[in-house]
């Protein structure tokens, strides 16, 4: 029996009344100025990521008119996801408000969707199988499917066939602030702002050499050395998993997230991670789901790229590197030189 369901199942023999689980898992995207705090920068001018069934803003006709590639904001709020558990079929409404932000793209369908998003009323059945909306080519988005969770059914789709998936899935640009800024300070990272942050994770990919220092947090600004390449990615899988486990997740959620992220996150280049307050999740994506869930778990990971002089001298050879973020990149090393 899958594992979100046992537990359901359990506690109604003893006698509980039926229960509702949601966990939900994301990342905010970031570049650190020289200030430490964060750049505004065009987060979705690359090339899309996702497969052409999701929707997305300006896009009403399905000819993908790129509406969202010139937007400039200092948070791309990636990947959200919100997993279902319970031990019959419900019927859920769900609404994420983003006061500094807008939606860019989600899946299934919705109701309303601009500063915030909003699925109206739709079904989850926990027994129910069907196959789900693919497309002949690999994507990431896919990961986040290989839970336990129930499937959902949404049919406010101005007519349209209903649509079936795994969670609710929805991204955007914020123009908020995060808690944590970092300098890089020659051959050692300056963090601050960590106050209830628990541990943060300083990662660097340098010619495909990782390294990278797992840190316990144990004041609000701290200096940590830039970590020496040779170190094995398999480890800080493992370390990465056990942190979104202790904070909430299943285990295959979490493993989901990292399937999900893993090109991206660990791709050339220097980072921080780190997993947000929840009071900081909520204030930034208030959430609201009737019926309450007796269980409702948020892990959103903070990712901070932090831009280094070898970066600086590697764009300007090259200003096709570094995808996304070539382009803040190249304005500071324009700068500089």
């Amino acid at each position: 029996m899958k594992f979100g369901l046992l537990i359901l199942a359990a506690l109604t023999l003893a006698g509980e009344p039926h229960r509702l689980v949601v966990h939900e898992w994301g990342t905010f995207s970031t570049i650190a100025g020289e200030d430490g705090f964060a750049l505004e920068w065009r987060p979705l001018a690359g090339t899309n990521d996702l497969p052409r069934f999701v929707h997305e803003i300006g896009d009403p006709s399905g000819l993908r008119h790129c509406v969202k590639c010139n937007l400039t904001a200092k948070i791309r709020m990636e990947t959200p996801v919100l997993y279902f558990y319970t031990d019959r079929d419900m019927v859920v409404s769900v609404r994420v408000d983003f006061p500094k932000g807008k939606i860019t793209e989600w899946y299934p369908n919705v109701r309303s969707v601009g500063s915030g998003i909003d699925w109206g009323r739709f079904a989850v059945l926990p027994n129910a199988t069907t196959s789900l909306t693919t497309e002949a080519v690999a994507n990431h988005y896919y990961a986040a499917r290989e839970t336990d969770s129930a499937l959902v059914r949404v049919c406010n789709t101005n007519g349209r066939a209903p649509e079936f998936e795994k969670f609710l899935f929805y991204r955007g640009v914020g123009g908020f602030d995060l808690p944590v800024s970092v300098k890089l300070d020659g051959d050692f990272v300056r963090l601050a702002g960590l106050t209830d942050i628990e541990q943060v994770i300083v990662f660097e990919n340098r010619g495909g050499n990782i390294g990278f220092r797992v840190v316990d947090v144990l004041a609000d600004e701290m200096t940590v050395e830039r970590p020496p390449v040779g170190d094995s990615l398999a480890l800080l899988l493992a370390e990465l998993q056990q942190s979104l486990v202790a904070h909430g997740l299943y285990e295959k959620e979490a493993r989901a997230m990292l399937n999900t992220w893993r090109d991206s996150w660990f791709e050339e280049g220097l980072r921080v991670f780190y997993i947000l307050p929840r009071k900081s999740t909520d204030a930034a994506l208030p959430l609201t789901i009737d019926p309450k869930p007796d269980e409702l778990v948020r892990v959103l990971v903070g990712r901070i790229e932090v831009i280094t002089p070898e970066m600086e001298l590697r764009v300007l050879a090259d200003p096709k590197l570094y995808g996304r973020f070539a382009e803040p990149i190249l304005k500071r090393a324009s700068a500089h030189n």
